[in-house]
C-alpha cells in the first residue's frame, strides 16, 4: 500500500478541519506517540491530532481517506501488542480528549461513555450509583474504555462476570470516508441482521474509530473474600484451577502467580509480604456477594479442593488493606518483570484444565532455548500471562532464535485448543504469529472484512494479519 506524506498544505487542511490548537508537530509531541508499553518499540507519526468531538474525527478521515495518509488511533497507549504504533507514519490520532462520562442511567442499568474516560475513573463513578461495571484490566487506572473495546481487554473479574462483550450494547463509530454509525441498539438482545457493535470490539482501530460507547452495567455486590493458596509447583497451583469449578463454585476473580513473579514485585514496589522457601506458586481466589455466609460456604468447598491438590497454606486477607495489598500485588507484577530485565510478554488462553500442561511445556520450552519465563495471569478463564526473560540468551540468540520458541508456545497453546492472545490483543508484535492459529481461508475472510469498511487501508494498517 502506497501512502501519502503530508505536505504543509495537507497539515493546513487538517488545521483547519479540527483546529490548529488540536494538531501537534513538535518534536517532543512526536515523540511522546512514537511508543505505546509494547516492549521498546518506536515509530514516529508525521503528526499527533487530539480532536473533541465526533465531528472532527469525522472532518479528519474525510482527509485522510482523500489523500491515502495513514491513521493510527491511540487510547492511553497501555497496549501491549503494538496496536498504537504508527508504523506508517502519517496521523497519530489521540482520543485523550474524550473523556466525557455522558449518562449513567440507573433505571436501565446502562451508562453512555467517550472511549478517553479512564477505566477507574469509570468504575467508580457507577460504583457511587451502587452499580458495578466488571471489566477490569490491571491497569485499568491509565487504560481508556475505549482502548479496551478495542482491544476486547479483560481482568481478573471476566471469570465470574464475562468479557467485555458482554457489556457493550452499543457504539458510535466513524468509518474511514468519516461517515458516522451507531452499530446497534442499546438494547440486551440484538438479532437484527450482522452485529456489528461484536464486530468492533477487539478490532483495533482498524474497522472504525469508536467516539461513543454504550455499556451494561449491573448491580453492586457489598461483600468480597479474598484467600491466597500456596503450592510448592506450578503444576499443582494450576491444576486446582478447573478442580474448583469443577466443585461447583464461581469465584468472582481466580488468578495464578508464579514465584518468581512475587520476589520480583516485593523488590520492585517495597511490599511487605511473608514469601516462604518451599512455596513455588500461588493461587489469589476473590468471592463476592451480598450473603456472607453463603460466600464462606464457597470459601469451604475450595479449601477441600486446595487440600487435594498439595495446597501447603491458605491466607485470608482480613482487612481492606491487606485485600488491597494483595491485589497491588498481582496488578504490578508486569510492571515488576519490565523494570528488572530485558523480556518478551505473550498472553496465551487455553482451556482451564489445559493450564498445567501449558506451564509444564512453556518451562521446557524455555530451557530448549535458554530463555526463563514468569507466567501469571486470570488462570479462571485459562488466560496466562507470559514473560519471556533474556536471562542467559546471548544477543544473537534473544534476536534470532527467541522467534522460533515463542512460535513453539503458541503451536503448544493451540495444541491444547487455545488460542494466541486472550485480552492483549495482535496489533503488530503478534500478527506474524496468527497463521499458527488461522487458516489463509480465515484470514483471508478478515482481510476482506477490513476492505469494506476501509478500501483505502488507511485505519491502523499494519496490523492483526500478517
Amino acid at each position: 500500500m502506497e501512502y501519502t506524506k503530508i505536505t504543509s498544505a495537507i497539515l493546513a487542511e487538517i488545521e483547519n478541519a479540527i483546529g490548529a490548537s488540536n494538531v501537534f508537530v513538535d518534536d517532543e509531541s512526536l515523540a511522546n506517540y512514537a511508543h505505546d508499553e509494547t516492549e521498546d518499540l518506536k515509530y514516529y507519526p508525521e503528526v499527533v491530532v487530539k480532536p473533541t468531538d465526533t465531528e472532527s474525527v469525522s472532518a479528519l478521515l474525510k482527509i485522510c481517506n482523500g489523500y491515502k495518509i495513514p491513521v493510527t488511533p491511540r487510547g492511553g497507549g497501555t497496549g501491549l501488542s503494538g496496536a498504537a504504533l504508527p508504523i506508517f507514519g502519517g496521523v497519530l490520532l489521540s482520543m485523550e480528549k474524550f473523556k466525557a462520562i455522558i449518562d449513567i442511567d440507573t433505571e436501565n442499568l446502562q451508562a453512555t461513555v467517550e472511549p478517553g474516560v479512564i477505566t477507574e475513573e469509570f468504575m467508580n463513578a457507577v460504583a457511587e450509583k451502587g452499580l458495578l461495571y466488571p471489566v477490569d484490566p490491571s491497569s485499568k487506572g491509565s487504560c481508556f474504555i475505549g482502548g479496551n473495546v478495542a482491544h476486547g481487554s479483560g481482568g481478573p473479574r471476566v471469570v465470574k462476570y464475562g468479557t467485555i462483550r458482554e457489556y457493550i450494547l452499543n457504539l458510535e463509530v466513524v468509518l474511514a470516508n468519516g461517515d458516522v454509525i451507531w452499530t446497534g441498539a442499546n438494547t440486551l438482545k440484538y438479532a437484527s441482521g450482522y452485529n456489528l457493535t461484536q464486530l468492533m470490539i477487539g478490532s483495533e482501530g482498524t474497522l472504525a474509530v469508536v467516539t461513543k460507547i454504550v455499556t451494561k452495567l449491573i448491580p453492586r455486590t457489598s461483600l468480597t473474600v479474598l484467600m491466597l493458596g500456596s503450592f510448592s509447583t506450578n503444576e499443582q497451583a494450576c491444576g486446582a484451577v478447573s478442580a474448583i469449578f469443577r466443585a461447583g463454585v464461581t469465584p468472582s476473580a481466580l488468578e495464578f502467580m508464579e514465584r518468581k513473579g512475587v520476589e520480583w514485585v516485593i523488590k520492585f514496589d517495597e511490599i511487605k509480604f511473608d514469601l516462604k522457601d518451599d512455596v513455588n506458586a500461588f493461587l489469589m481466589i476473590e468471592f463476592d456477594g451480598d450473603d456472607l455466609d453463603v460466600i464462606f460456604k464457597d470459601c469451604e468447598k475450595v479449601n477441600m479442593v486446595l487440600e487435594e491438590f498439595g495446597c501447603t497454606e491458605v491466607l485470608f486477607a482480613d482487612t481492606a488493606q491487606q485485600k488491597e495489598e494483595l491485589w497491588r500485588m498481582r496488578r504490578t507484577m508486569a510492571e515488576s518483570v519490565k523494570s528488572n530485565s530485558v523480556y518478551k510478554e505473550e498472553d496465551t488462553v487455553v482451556p482451564r484444565a489445559a493450564l498445567p500442561k501449558l506451564v509444564n511445556g512453556i518451562k521446557e520450552i524455555g530451557s530448549k532455548y535458554g530463555f526463563e519465563s514468569v507466567c501469571y495471569g486470570h488462570a479462571g478463564d485459562g488466560n496466562l500471562h507470559i514473560n519471556i526473560i533474556k536471562a542467559g540468551m546471548s544477543d544473537d540468540d534473544w534476536r534470532h532464535k527467541l522467534k522460533d520458541g515463542i512460535i513453539e508456545i503458541f503451536e503448544l497453546t493451540t495444541a491444547l485448543g487455545g488460542t494466541i492472545s486472550g485480552e492483549h490483543g495482535i496489533g503488530l508484535v503478534q500478527k506474524d504469529y496468527m497463521p499458527i492459529k488461522y487458516s489463509e481461508i480465515h484470514l483471508n475472510l478478515m482481510r476482506s472484512i477490513k476492505s469494506v469498511f476501509d478500501p483505502n487501508g488507511i485505519l491502523n494498517p499494519g496490523k492483526i494479519t500478517p
